[in-house]
């Protein structure tokens, strides 16, 4: 059979046979990128005073130099300029941007940070932990468009400058689920780029029951985080999507503790945590993880081969940003592991030091080297903070007493952040009147800054200071324990599977010696309260804020306690603390004492 052509078809089987009659392969689909910009850990650090990096020194990497770095103007910023380097991008934010926050945050219910957020240009978020601190209603609140009505007493304040305009970003999370089996977020998150579907699984730690106040959370449930996105995983895949990310608020940490920040070396130094863990369970469709929770910096290649995947978490308090530029095959939706890179980057702002700026950029490759000089704070972001800045500004800058000296939150033990705390607690109670405490305990994931002189001691100290050390709005409930109750719960500092205690931090009326390598029931020794031996059968009366009374950080000994009496804000009797005579001077000398 003779094929008939047309003259210009003919030349074209001419120019064929000339070629070999090949035929010419399919036009390829272009690669399509994606860049991942993380941020995690906020905690409604809007404003960038006091907030730095320890970076490595240039001279000398073994000594840790500080980089004055976040703010929510220069975060935005340095968004800004990743998004003008890449055709396609996604900001996500990796949970606790609310929560344990400064006064510019916690005085507006949150609402403040929710407001820069949007500005920032959030795409996605998951809820860390903190976000349920005041209960899974008002979390749900903050979340949508609207003002809370407050009593005329109230210390807070709803929709300072007008209506909240509610998160214009989804939040999502596989493994929080409700009493009727559903999930109190969508499990997951889908979006098209370049006609490609990527997808992004979310989980909040399964162990936030325990340091959250269990009431806020008592009809929800947090199950496995990699059985929760696997389970997603499986259900995107079965949807043809083959492009998936994780977003977990848990995190670990690595390399050698009290060595600069190293949060670039792939290699991973020394990983540890639970994030790990988590990671190596994960069905290997899962290409890049981001991490938080413990506010570390890190940037592992986890895996070997085909199979090896990142796990980033970027510090916290809007310091750095997680970088993943992700490159996808058009045809299958799958990315390409070995074309995708990653960075952890700084966010520099008006106080980092200009020279030690300068070797960092001059360091970095490109294209995060460009981006780092291009970044500039966000006009519209800065105006916005400085709204609610002015806004709380009577509040905060209202000076409440004084200090003697510098109180920091690092300790082995008890830190002196922590015992001021602890003493402020208990002579708010002491009084019979106001319960007849003898002691309080203070967990230490309450004490969320130091207190700190700007110039030598003694300095005053401002009502936004104590609140930034004090966050949390917690009222002193004051309660009955045995002495029998009371060394259960600090036998019980040291739990099964940790690798060691977490430490109530005492008044100064409480004090004994912790021995590390003595068997359960024998490690508290010497337990003396006023000074005298703990008696087993005696009752006592003690003041704890009221998360730990609800039995919050796992403290579940203190459920127990009876004949309770509320006290005041334990931010307003820190206030009253720091108002006695000359202001208090920190104690050199620990309260409990370790025996290796």
């Amino acid at each position: 059979m003779k094929l008939r052509t047309s003259g210009a078809a003919a030349l074209s089987c001419l120019a064929l046979l000339i070629a070999g009659c090949a035929t010419p392969p399919p036009a390829e689909k272009p690669l399509v990128t994606l860049r991942l910009i993380a941020f995690n850990d906020l905690h409604g650090n809007l404003e960038p005073t006091g907030l730095s990096l320890p970076w490595p020194d240039p001279a000398n990497r073994e000594k840790a130099m500080r980089l004055n770095a976040g703010g929510a103007a220069y975060l935005a910023g340095t968004v800004q300029a990743l998004r003008a380097g890449a055709r396609n991008s996604l900001v996500i934010s990796s949970g606790d941007m609310i929560g344990g926050t400064p006064l510019i945050s916690a005085l507006f219910l949150h609402e403040s940070t929710i407001d820069v957020a949007n500005r920032i240009g959030v795409d996605i978020a998951i809820p860390g932990n903190h976000e349920f601190d005041a209960g899974r209603e008002e979390l749900l609140r903050v979340l949508k468009p609207g003002c809370r009505t407050l009593p005329a007493d109230a210390i807070f304040v709803s929709c300072p400058s007008g209506p909240h305009p509610g998160a214009k970003f989804p939040v999502f999370a596989a493994n929080v689920l409700t009493a009727d089996g559903g999930t109190l977020f969508p499990p997951s998150v889908v979006r098209e780029v370049d006609g490609v579907k990527v997808g992004f699984i979310g989980a909040v730690t399964k162990i936030t029951p325990s340091i959250v106040v269990p009431s806020g959370v008592a009809r929800l449930r947090f199950t496995d985080e990699v059985q929760a996105i696997n389970t997603e995983a499986a259900r995107l895949k079965a949807q043809g999507i083959n492009a998936l990310v994780a977003v977990i608020h848990e995190g670990g940490e690595t390399g050698t503790p009290g060595l600069p920040l190293e949060w670039n070396d792939a290699g991973c130094p020394k990983p540890r945590g639970a994030i790990f863990e988590i990671v190596r369970q994960l069905t290997q469709d899962v290409d890049v993880v981001f991490s938080a929770h413990t506010h570390q910096g890190y940037r592992c290649v986890v895996g070997e081969g085909a199979g090896a995947r990142p796990v980033m978490q970027a510090t916290a308090l809007g310091r750095g940003v997680s970088v993943a530029d992700l490159v996808i095959d058009a045809r299958t939706g799958e990315i390409d592991r070995a074309r995708t890179t990653h960075r952890n980057l700084p966010v520099f702002n008006a106080g980092s030091d200009a020279a030690l700026r300068a070797a960092i950029v001059a360091a970095e490759p490109e294209p995060w080297a460009t981006a780092l000089r291009q970044a500039q704070p966000v006009p519209a972001v800065a105006q916005t903070v400085a709204m609610y800045a002015a806004a709380a500004a009577p509040r905060a800058n209202r000076t409440v007493g004084r200090i003697g000296g510098n109180f920091d939150r690092s300790s082995r033990t008890d830190s002196s952040a922590g015992r001021l705390i602890a003493d402020a607690q208990w002579q708010a109670t002491r009084a019979p009147e106001r319960g007849g405490a003898e002691f309080a305990l203070m967990n230490p994931g309450g004490v969320r800054s130091d207190l700190r002189c700007a110039s030598a001691p003694p300095c005053s100290i401002t009502y936004g200071e104590a609140f930034t050390m004090q966050p949390f709005g917690n009222s002193l409930v004051v309660m009955t324990l045995t002495g029998a109750e009371i060394r259960r719960i600090l036998e019980d500092q040291q739990r099964e599977g940790r690798r060691g205690p977490s430490f109530l931090i005492p008044s100064s009326s409480l004090t004994y010696r912790w021995v590390a390598g003595a068997p359960y029931g024998q490690r508290v020794q010497d337990l003396r309260i006023g000074g005298q031996p703990l008696d087993a059968a005696r009752n006592y009366r003690l003041t704890v804020n009221s998360f730990m009374a609800d039995g919050g950080d796992g403290v579940t000994g203190l459920s127990a306690g009876r004949n309770r009496l509320g006290g005041a804000l334990d931010v307003e009797a820190l206030a009253d603390f720091l108002a006695a005579g000359n202001g208090p001077v920190p104690e050199p000398v620990p309260r409990i004492t370790l025996v290796e």
